[in-house]
């Protein structure tokens, strides 16, 4: 999948000295996670549906 026009973004709880945060960019029919500190390297790629859930249960633990 290329990803080199996708726009990245951080969590909105992210300070500006955090560099330990995972990015995560909106791309058709699927969500890209990246390492903000290794940005040329692996990505994951999941449904917009695995996505929610992920949110949704990190937000209940």
């Amino acid at each position: 999948m290329d990803l080199s026009k996708a726009v990245w973004r951080k969590s909105s709880r992210s300070t500006a000295q955090a560099d330990n945060c995972v990015e995560v960019a909106d791309v058709p029919n699927v969500v890209a996670l990246r390492d903000s500190k290794d940005p040329n390297g692996p990505k994951i790629i999941v449904s917009r549906s695995d996505f929610r859930h992920l949110a949704e249960t990190l937000k209940n633990i």
